[in-house]
């Protein structure tokens, strides 16, 4: 099964996002839009893993949140990657980094390296995908949109546990499903 740990979003900053990528969703662009049940912050894609290793995870991740409290989560500018001037893969609102959050995707990165997952070999920049460039014609009213909300905020929430998602791609994009979520103290 295909499987990542992930910071799961409030309904109120789902409802911002959502209401951002309809302005975005303009001018014929040919862009996948993420819907709302698939908006998360990941921490670790883990990939495709056995039945048998999910217990393994679980424990690793149940052990890892007694070591959390509760921290704040600000959604903050938007851009893509690779960043303009190139053509746009990805489109994203950003996170503002805080120590917690990058502490916390450390220690998921490292724990799970322990029990033989290898770790990522990109830095963690956080953001929330927002959509994915299919074709890059009609971007540029798109792109202008991004532009005049590069410094926008988008809400803040306070992250209290982490999700352990199973992920099934279907024809029409992911499905996710949570198989366990870890509270942080």
């Amino acid at each position: 099964m295909r499987t990542f740990i992930a910071i799961e979003l409030d309904r109120i900053i789902k409802d911002t996002i959502s209401t951002l990528i309809q302005k975005l969703d303009v001018g014929g662009a040919k862009v996948r839009w993420v819907k709302p049940q698939g908006m998360h912050l990941t921490l670790k894609f883990l990939g495709e893993i056995s039945e048998e290793k999910v217990p393994e995870v679980q424990s690793v991740l149940g052990k890892l949140a007694q070591d959390y409290t509760s921290f704040q989560l600000t959604l903050r500018g938007t851009g893509t990657f690779p960043p303009a001037p190139r053509i746009p893969r990805i489109i994203w609102i950003g996170i503002e980094e805080n120590e917690p959050l990058l502490n916390l995707q450390a220690r998921v990165e490292n724990e799970l390296y322990k029990i033989s997952f290898p770790k990522d070999k990109r830095k963690f920049h956080p953001h929330l995908t927002l959509g994915r460039v299919k074709n890059p014609r009609n971007i540029l009213p798109v792109m202008n949109i991004l532009d005049d909300h590069k410094q926008s905020g988008f809400g803040a929430m306070n992250v209290n546990r982490l999700t352990f998602f199973k992920s099934t791609l279907r024809p029409t994009g992911a499905e996710y499903s949570i198989l366990s979520e870890f509270y942080l103290e």
